[in-house]
């Protein structure tokens, strides 16, 4: 029997929140989690105890567990919570041998265990293909053969850069496809811009990212050129403990400069209120919780935001601990009231402090910061800069692009553990610190620099373990841990944990290299496995944890505008620069917030800035981006590692009626028209543009029946035609005729709503 596997699951659903971490909560004096508590005589029956070594009818636990008196049964009824009768088994046959507790997995470092023996020698490619074929062999399966040519090219492209492969980069690939010709595919992937783009886009999520401040009154930021460096950090492949300290703390390292200065914009992308009721203090603290909070989802995969009121019920991380953290986020110069009404004189309002980029920034070490002309870019902002004191106000701040970013006090603010969580409830006095559980502090600096430095100690047991998880995540769907934000008590077990273990250990090895644990992830004979799923394998592994095939995913909510915008030709691949605004239903943002403020009303962009990528999309918080939240994307309120996936009538209407896949289809259908092809051939090359790859003959003689069958009923109604063409702000192709353009942009339409187009399989 082992604790972590059988027994601590169980306890932690059923006992834990009365019999665990948390010390306020705690029931007759009885400690479950750990074991100097566990083994105790109780205090409340003396001379008895929870847990007797290999006698389960002396362990007053497990009696309580069993008894039949409602009023002595644990857990009690009246918390719904109820053991079932495989659980008392398991908890009565760990007592018999032995009550053996065990530390918790993943508080433990990890390790690298020897490559388990396979059967299949010839399968592995990479050294965790072993690890994963261990298993799939354990349980009487085969893995999947490898995906076919095209679909695995669309497959790699798409995860490695959001965009599909382009007709050549398809035909270049499919007249070869060996193995080596596929990880030159992967390395010239790497090595592109697009590849910065793909991994900023999680990022915005971690980072919670957005381009107003959040609350009623929502305020335009100038955020965007971190983002900026974030796309630069991941193309120039930072090491991820680089890419992290300079996040946290790159004001503190020494030799700091603007760029490491611009990366603590991460700490500052957090919620701002404008509201002028609010108490200063208290939206102050949100701040610092927030940053606090981050720091636990982000890098720890811990839920220390449970520790902020009382200690943690499940996991070892009192309030205290919590405060400890917060501690070092504590120090920052700033208030808590971003006040934005004409004429306010405050020298420190929430925003500040505040980086400068000059042109000569941008000319020298700032030089990845796309920054267009500020008038244009007003303009598109706000419409009419002449008018309105908010009005100048924007544009003299977008003139001198002023990004917020972590600057400390001089002197040092005293951090107190806030009772209940209130702001103004002090208790204790705390220094910086970290929970004991996860690994002592040491003899770091006690600032946010040693803090990150304590985050990539060796011996840290989390911080590779999280990343390379959520890595995985990215590329299979689900984690390794399918709770990415909970490595904790209340957490999943990984589903292998000898792989997780190798991975993290590798990427220490490698010193944090990003591309290097990618490269090993999309080079794997797992990834690049069909993702055909046959009647035995639904049977024995519905959820595919064996990883025996590929998982078929939608594509998240940006690269399904990506693809759209990519294969249609419309795409402009600028990188970098503000966020746009591309068309939305009107009246979204004047009925949704006050009227207040530079983003009252919605000035849809125009020309080259409506065919950004999705990546670019302005998000303002108290309305996002309507086709992007439908398509399960973030809010960008608080950090967010994993987004929920769902699937509903609404994505379909989207993809049906929304503009941009409407002009895509009118854009694509004139580029094949003007290149006077035979209608097979014309739709041949459609199909291979969005869906990547070769229609089969079925296929094919469905579309062009379709298309024949348009041309009829269009011809027969001209007026229904012109209307057709008329989506979209890109000018309408006058040399081509009228229902010809609208019969082709009908068939492409059709190929866009292909579930296999917005799917990466």
């Amino acid at each position: 029997m082992s604790y972590n596997l059988h027994i601590r699951p169980i306890l932690s659903e059923n006992c834990f929140a009365c019999h665990g971490p948390d010390a306020n909560k705690r029931e007759a004096g009885l400690r479950l989690d750990a074991p100097e508590d566990a083994f105790s005589a109780l205090k409340e029956s003396p001379g008895k105890y929870a847990w007797v070594p290999g006698s389960p009818n002396s362990s007053e636990a497990y009696l309580r567990m069993i008894h039949k008196d409602p009023m002595e049964l644990m857990p009690p009824p009246e918390s719904n919570l109820k053991l079932t009768e495989r659980e008392i088994r398991l908890i009565e046959k760990w007592i018999r041998q032995g009550v053996r507790y065990e530390p918790h997995w993943a508080f433990v470092p990890p390790h690298k265990s020897t490559l388990p023996a396979v059967k299949n020698q010839s399968w592995p490619k990479q050294e965790l293909d072993y690890f994963v074929l261990e298993k799939i062999e354990k349980n009487r399966l085969k893995p999947n053969n490898e995906a076919d040519p095209a679909q695995l090219l669309r497959r790699v492209t798409l995860d490695l850069t959001g965009l599909p492969p382009t007709v050549e980069e398809m035909r270049n690939f499919l007249k070869d496809p060996s193995s080596e010709k596929y990880e030159q595919v992967v390395d010239r992937l790497l090595a592109s811009q697009a590849y910065g783009e793909k991994m900023a886009v999680h990022w915005m999520d971690v980072a919670r990212y957005a381009d107003s401040h959040g609350y009623q009154d929502d305020y335009y930021r100038t955020q965007w050129p971190w983002r900026d460096w974030v796309i630069h950090a991941f193309n120039k492949n930072l090491s991820y403990e680089t890419f992290v300290t300079w996040q946290l703390a790159g004001d503190l390292i020494p030799d700091a400069t603007k760029e490491t200065q611009l990366a603590t914009a991460f700490n500052r992308n957090h919620k701002i209120t404008e509201e002028s009721g609010a108490i200063d203090e208290e939206y102050r603290v949100e701040y610092v919780v927030d940053r606090t909070n981050t720091l636990g989802m982000a890098f720890l995969g811990i839920t220390l935001e449970c520790a902020q009121c009382h200690d943690h019920k499940y996991d070892p991380i009192s309030q205290k601990e919590y405060f400890q953290l917060y501690a070092f986020f504590n120090q920052v110069a700033e208030w808590g009231i971003e006040e934005a009404s004409p004429g306010f004189s405050r020298k420190s309002p929430a925003k500040y402090p505040m980086m400068e980029i000059t042109d000569e920034d941008i000319a020298g070490i700032l030089s990845f910061v796309n920054r267009p002309d500020s008038i244009t870019m007003a303009t598109a902002l706000i419409g009419d800069v002449k008018t309105g004191a908010n009005h100048k106000a924007l544009l003299s701040e977008i003139g001198h692009l002023r990004v917020s970013v972590m600057g400390d006090l001089d002197t040092l603010r005293q951090t107190y553990i806030l009772e209940r969580g209130e702001y103004e409830a002090h208790g204790d006095p705390v220094s910086p610190g970290t929970p004991e559980a996860l690994l002592s502090f040491g003899d770091y600096p006690e600032n946010r620099l040693g803090l990150a430095n304590w985050l990539f100690d060796r011996d840290n047991p989390l911080t590779a373990r999280v990343f390379v998880n959520r890595m995985w995540m990215q590329f299979f769907g689900e984690g390794l841990v399918d709770t990415p934000g909970d490595f904790g008590m209340q957490g999943s077990l990984p589903s292998h944990p000898e792989l997780l273990d190798w991975l993290a250990v590798s990427f220490m090895d490698t010193g944090w290299d990003i591309k290097a644990l990618v490269k090993s992830m999309v080079m794997s004979s797992t990834y690049r496995q069909s993702s055909v799923v046959t009647e035995e394998k639904l049977r024995k592994d519905p959820e595919n944890r064996l990883l025996s095939r590929f998982p078929r995913m939608r594509l998240p909510a940006e690269h399904i505008r990506d693809v759209v915008l990519a294969s249609s030709g419309l795409l402009v691949p600028e990188i970098g620069g503000p966020s746009v605004k591309p068309y939305q239903p009107p009246g979204l943002w004047e009925l949704a917030t006050s009227g207040r403020g530079n983003l009252a009303s919605y000035q849809q962009d125009s020309l080259d800035r409506l065919y950004r990528r999705g990546l670019y999309t302005f998000v303002k918080r108290t309305v996002p981006p309507p086709s992007m939240i439908l398509f399960d994307a973030s809010n960008r309120d608080v950090c967010e590692i994993e987004r929920t996936r769902t699937n509903t009538p609404l994505q379909a209407l989207v993809m049906l009626n929304d503009p941009t896949v409407l002009e895509a289809s009118r854009a694509l259908a004139a580029t094949l028209l003007r290149r006077n092809l035979a209608v097979e051939e014309a739709l041949n090359l459609a199909f291979l543009k969005i869906v990547g790859r070769e229609p089969s003959k079925e296929e094919l003689a469905v579309l062009v029946g379709f298309h024949q069958e348009l041309l009829r009923v269009l011809g027969s109604d001209p007026a229904a035609a012109e209307q057709l063409l008329e989506v979209g702000d890109s000018p309408v192709a006058s040399d081509l005729p009228v229902i010809d353009q609208a019969a082709m942009m009908q068939v492409i339409h059709t190929l866009y709503n292909m579930e296999e187009t917005i799917t990466k399989s």
